[in-house]
C-alpha cells in the first residue's frame, strides 16, 4: 500500500518530478574488454555473419525472431530491413582489442516521455558467449541508458529461454511476470517474461559491475574470482 494518499484519502504514487529522457544518440560506448558502436552495415555486416555462422547447429537463432541466415544475402537484407531506424536503434559490438564485430544488440520500445526503454535484439557470437565481453556490452548499453534519464530499463525474453531468464537475472533484473500468448514467433506460441530494472537500484549495480569486470578479480587463466552476484 502507498504511503501517498490524495485529498480524498486515496492511495496514490509517489511525486515524481521528471521532464523526460533524451533519445539514444550516435555514440561510442567504450569498454575495457569491449565497445558499442552504432551499427554499420557497410563496416560490420560481413564479419558478424562470419562470426555468427561459428554456430553450426543454429540454436543461437531459436528464440529470435528471425533467422539462422545461411546465405549472407539474406542477412544482408535482413540488416537493411530492420536494423536502419531510430527505434530498434542497434549497436554491433567490437572486440576492443581488435575491432572485430562480435555481435549485436539494440534500445527499443524507447518512450523518452515515460522515461522508458528495452534492450533487446540480442544476438552474441560464439566468440562473445560467456565472456568479459558480453558482460560489459550490457553493463555499458545500462549506464547509458540511466545515464541519459531513463527511470526503467526493460528485458523481455521468451519464457522458455531459460538461457536469457537465468542473465536477466545475473544481471541484476528483477522479474515481473509472464505475458501469456504475448506473440506467434516462426509459427509458435510465445509466452513473454518481462523483466526490469529502475533507476533506484542503478547505483548499486553500478558498483557490483565496476567490481567484477575489474581486472583483478580474473585470475591468470581469465577465470573469474567473484561472480557477479557476489561483488
Amino acid at each position: 500500500m502507498s504511503e501517498y494518499k490524495n485529498k480524498m484519502g486515496q492511495p496514490i504514487g509517489e511525486p515524481v518530478k521528471f521532464d523526460g529522457a533524451t533519445y539514444p544518440t550516435e555514440v561510442t560506448l567504450q569498454g575495457q574488454y569491449v565497445k558499442c558502436v552504432p551499427l554499420n552495415i557497410k563496416a560490420h555486416s560481413k564479419a558478424l555473419f562470419n562470426n555468427y555462422a561459428l554456430d553450426q547447429t543454429g540454436t543461437n537463432w531459436t528464440y529470435l525472431f528471425d533467422g539462422p541466415f545461411e546465405r549472407f544475402e539474406d542477412w544482408q537484407t535482413w540488416l537493411e530491413k530492420t536494423c536502419t531506424g531510430s527505434d530498434p536503434f542497434f549497436y554491433c559490438f567490437l572486440d576492443a582489442r581488435s575491432d572485430e564485430p562480435i555481435g549485436m544488440g539494440a534500445y527499443l520500445r524507447i518512450t523518452p516521455n515515460a522515461g522508458s526503454i528495452e534492450v533487446g535484439h540480442l544476438s552474441f557470437s560464439p566468440k562473445m558467449q560467456g565472456t568479459r565481453m558480453s558482460t560489459e556490452a550490457m553493463f555499458l548499453m545500462m549506464k547509458e541508458a540511466f545515464k541519459l534519464g531513463y527511470r526503467r530499463y526493460e528485458w523481455k525474453c521468451n519464457a522458455l529461454n531459460e538461457p536469457s531468464c537465468k542473465a536477466a537475472l545475473r544481471l541484476g533484473f528483477q522479474f515481473e511476470g509472464i505475458f501469456r500468448q504475448a506473440l506467434v514467433v516462426k509459427g509458435h506460441n510465445r509466452d513473454t517474461a518481462w523483466f526490469s530494472i529502475i533507476d533506484k537500484e542503478w547505483s548499486a549495480l553500478e558498483q557490483r559491475f565496476q567490481a567484477w569486470l575489474d581486472p583483478q578479480n580474473f585470475d591468470i587463466q581469465g577465470n573469474q574470482i567473484k561472480r557477479l552476484g557476489e561483488c
